[in-house]
């Protein structure tokens, strides 16, 4: 054979794997774009109805705001933990260099044998 096969697939999987990222990030980003926008709506929706009900037709917007601030604060408690790989959130025990999800000291102590 040429060689050219095991070669081809390997660009062929790096392909594959960039367009998965793509289209991963493409979610994430219509996931958060969705999470700004429900959270505006449904808290302007509940604003605009105690206002309706009070007569006060300034807790629309403030509801609107209040909807905003959370969604945001939403969003980066998911996704704005931008050192820990990505996606955010706690890193697991195996990222930190944990075994079995022990402490790093009582994984270490376990590892030479010290009790």
């Amino acid at each position: 054979m040429n060689g050219q096969g095991n070669g081809s697939r390997t660009e062929l999987s790096q392909r594959a794997a960039a367009a998965e990222g793509r289209a991963e990030g493409l979610n994430i980003g219509w996931t958060v774009f969705s999470y700004l926008l429900s959270g505006m709506a449904a808290y302007g929706i509940i604003g605009w109805l105690i206002g309706r009900a009070l007569h006060l037709s300034l807790l629309f917007p403030i509801g609107m705001l209040i909807g905003l601030g959370i969604s945001i604060a939403f969003i980066i408690y998911r996704y704005g933990r931008g050192g820990q790989g990505g996606l955010g959130g706690k890193a697991s025990p195996q990222e930190r260099g944990v075994p079995g999800g022990r402490p790093p000291g009582l994984a270490q102590k376990e590892a030479t044998g010290d009790r």
